[in-house]
This record gives structure tokens, sequence and C-alpha cells, in this order.
């Protein structure tokens, strides 16, 4: 079953949605005009109830089939997320953001867009059995959306037996389809780490404690914490980022600081990492007559895959784009996905569709294609029809 004929022939609205999004970006918790335009879509396609305010800026929308309301085991979730990225956007697109330093560099109003035209086609033929709830989360990128809406009593209010997100992925072709089963995206933590000398003259050491060679020399040796520390079979990153320390070219100063990132694909993995920079940050500072401060800021968790959530959209996938179009055993991917928190609380299965040659997400030059928005569409219609048949 490839690409539904009536979608294809509403490419011109979808894409206009998308565009509309795309040029009136909204960042976090604060996307009023995103979310009003989403409910007022809603609305007018004929859901049965459309729900404003969840988690602060989330939309939820109520469609029911023919027979009328599902139970849990007769509903399903399927999920986009509406904020854009603090970035100022190199596109050179017609549409591109208007709002200087904003723009949607992660695909972002390309989700929104696609299950917009599926919520219209199942509202036109309601060609199954049960209840979707349509999720529309805000802050995916830095706030936790979609656990604030969880925390907001989501899948209380609206109980469903599994939800399923997808996300446009530059390099895998247009009309393409991946995942894979268990861990998918990695989990996040944010490390900030202060050492503390004793400041001294440039040209007499001996008289401080230099809290900027201590620094390098735990900078150096962080790098042995995933290759001597983590299993060979565990992926994970530990990554410094920044690094602040000094301020006249003659004085060693009293404090040193540096930043990064940790990215692994187990809690346990994470765990470890987080005390062997606390270890080595400690002591080696100590060894060099300083003091160190470590925190550590735990971000989204891993996001893990259901098997038979993931081998079921695999397979509605296939019927869009193809067997040889959809790839159901992915490389990890180490980016990280706040959809992770719903993957916990219900079986979950998180897709990603191609969007062909363009420039990587979070880029400035980075565009959704309107020509993906189609199959996305498609799938999400054709995995209603599926998980809730007649």
């Amino acid at each position: 079953m490839p690409v539904l004929n009536t979608l294809a022939a509403q490419s011109d609205d979808i894409a206009a949605w998308r565009r509309h999004l795309h040029a009136h970006p909204e960042l976090s918790y604060d996307v009023a005009a995103t979310a009003a335009f989403v409910a007022e879509k809603l609305r007018n396609f004929g859901l049965d109830a459309v729900h404003t305010g969840i988690g602060r800026s989330g939309v939820v929308g109520l469609l029911h089939g023919r027979t009328g309301p599902g139970t849990a085991a007769r509903s399903i979730a399927l999920r986009a997320d509406m904020d854009a990225l603090p970035i100022l956007e190199a596109s050179g697109a017609a549409y591109a953001s208007v709002v200087s330093g904003r723009m949607h560099a992660c695909g972002h109003d390309g989700h929104t867009a696609m299950l917009l035209a599926a919520a219209r086609h199942l509202a036109d033929t309601r060609n199954f059995d049960g209840s979707v709830v349509f999720i529309f989360q805000p802050a995916e990128e830095d706030g936790a959306g979609a656990l604030a809406m969880l925390d907001d009593g989501l899948f209380d209010r609206f109980p469903v037996r599994a939800a399923f997100g997808l996300h446009t992925k530059p390099g895998l072709p247009i009309g393409a389809f991946g995942t894979r089963t268990g861990p998918f995206l990695g989990s996040t933590c944010e490390f900030y780490v202060t050492i503390t000398g004793r400041g001294a003259h440039a040209a007499e050491p001996q008289s401080g404690a230099d809290p900027i060679v201590a620094l390098a020399h735990i900078v150096a040796a962080l790098q042995t914490a995933v290759a001597r520390n983590a299993a060979p079979n565990e992926t994970a990153v530990l990554t410094v980022t920044r690094i602040e320390g000094g301020g006249a070219i003659n004085v060693i100063p009293e404090a040193a600081r540096f930043e990064g990132t940790i990215r692994s694909f187990s809690m346990d993995t994470q765990s470890l990492l987080k005390r062997r920079l606390r270890e080595i940050a400690e002591g080696i500072a100590g060894a060099m007559g300083c003091v160190t401060e470590v925190r550590c800021e735990d971000g989204y968790p891993v996001l893990v895959n259901d098997a038979d959530a993931t081998a079921f959209a695999a397979e509605v996938a296939r019927e869009i784009a193809g067997a040889a179009q959809v790839d159901a055993a992915l490389p990890l991917w180490p980016g990280a996905e706040d959809f992770a928190y719903i993957a916990e609380r219900v079986p979950s299965a998180f897709l990603v569709i191609g969007n062909g040659d363009s420039a990587k997400l979070h880029h400035p030059a980075f565009d959704f294609c309107d020509a993906a928005a189609p199959y996305g569409a498609s799938y999400w219609v054709r995995l209603v029809e599926r998980a809730l048949p007649l």
C-alpha cells in the first residue's frame, strides 16, 4: 500500500501548514501561537475533543472511530513535537523564520504538519475501531515537555495501550523509514567541574597550586573513562565541550572550569561514567593541591523501543514505503529524545523518516523536505487502521 492518494492530493496543504510553522518558530514551552494553530486545525477537522494547556502548553486531540470511544486496550497515541531552536536560520528559503535567532532546525514543523494531515484524514474516514490520542508536545529540545505532559496526567486522562513517535532523519532517502528494537537514542548527562587551587604570579608557580595544569590532566585522563572503564560492547561518549580559566597572561588563576556531556545507551553505563568523572577529577586535582566541585545534571533517559510495537510499526512502514525502504536495524543514535519518557510509561515505537540529502539536524541551513510529508502522514493513517481494525 503506497502513499494514500488523498494525502498525496493534499500535499500542497500540508506544505503550507509546515511552512507557516517554519516561518513562525517558538521555543520550549512558549509555543502559544503554534499550539493555537494546531488546536484550531484539530477543531476544524471535527475531532471529538481538543484539549489545550496540558504540560503547560501541549495540545491533545481525541478522535473516536466508527463505533465510538475505545477502551484503553483499543486506544493508541501518536506524538509530534512543536518547539524550535535558538539558531539563526541560514536556509535561504522563501518561508524562512521571521524571528531572528529562532528556527525550526530539527524538523518539528514537519512532524506537526504530518500528524495534522493524518488527523484530518482519519477524522474524515474514521476507518478504525477505538480511539486515537494525538499528542502535540512543547519543549522537546530543552524542557522535557513529554515529561511535563505525563506529569499533568496525560495517560491518566487518555489511557492508551501503545504510543508511537516519528522524527525526520537527514541522510535517509525521501520515503524511507528506519528504527531499531531496544535502545535507540541515548541518555544525556551534562557535567560542570570547577577546580580551585591557589593563585600566584605566573613567574612563581611554586607559591601557588595551578588549577589550569590540573584541568589539563583531568581532561586528558577523562578520555580513558570510556576506553578503559566502559565494557567494549557498550556505546558511550564523554566529551568536554567548554573550558574556562584565567584572566591575565602573567597570573595563575585561583580557579578553572570545564563542562561537557555524557551520552550512553544504558543507565548503568551513565552511572559508571559519572562516577569515573568524579573520581578522576577529584583524584588528579587533589594530587596537585587543588580541590574540585563536580556537578552532574541528568537529562533525557535512554529511548527504548518496545519489541512488539516496533516490529508492528516497521511492518506498517513497509506497506507505505516498500520493504527495501525500511531499515529495522538502524545503528544506535547518540542524540537524545524526550519521547523516552513516554516509552517508559507505555509500550512504544519511535521511527525516523528520510529527509534526503539535506543539512544535518540543528544546522542553520536545515529544512524539512515537504516531499516526505505524504509518506509520514500515510504511515500515521495506516498505523491507526492496522492497530485498531474495524
